[in-house]
């Protein structure tokens, strides 16, 4: 969770560097997962597509990548977006977007996906845990 919360503020840091001071501004921001399209099991070396599905909350935000972190068979996943500054950005309502990526089985046993459904009120992550077992 920690090293979870590290890299969003690297991201951040990161994406505010500016060399150019023409190009557009932007910082990164990890979005709460509300829903995934995953397979009930997997095969053994073979590759699945995993979509997520998340709220975009402003016409500002656009995907940029996946926040995936491996331990073991244990994953971690979230969405994370480009937030463009803008004096024209317009709040979006219930504008539900996707993005996904391959996941390749290389192990058995069972995988463990942790999605990041956002913090709650004291400022823990939350998850959407799925496990996913590995046939043949």
């Amino acid at each position: 969770m920690k090293k979870f919360i590290v890299f969003c503020l690297t991201l951040v840091g990161l994406a505010s560097c500016s060399i150019n001071e023409d190009s557009p501004k932007y910082t990164s921001e990890a979005l709460p997962v509300e829903s995934v399209d995953i397979p009930d099991e997997f095969e053994l070396g073979e590759t699945y597509p995993i979509t997520i599905y998340y709220f975009r909350p402003t016409t500002c935000h656009n995907f940029k990548e996946f926040y995936y972190y491996k331990e073991n068979n244990e994953r971690t996943v979230a969405p994370i977006n480009y937030v463009f500054e803008s004096n024209n950005c317009q709040p979006l309502e219930d504008e539900l977007v996707e993005a996904t990526f391959n996941f390749t089985v290389t192990s058995n046993g069972s995988y463990i996906f942790k999605f990041w459904q956002g913090e709650d009120t004291e400022g823990e992550s939350q998850y959407l845990i799925i496990e996913v077992p590995v046939t043949g």
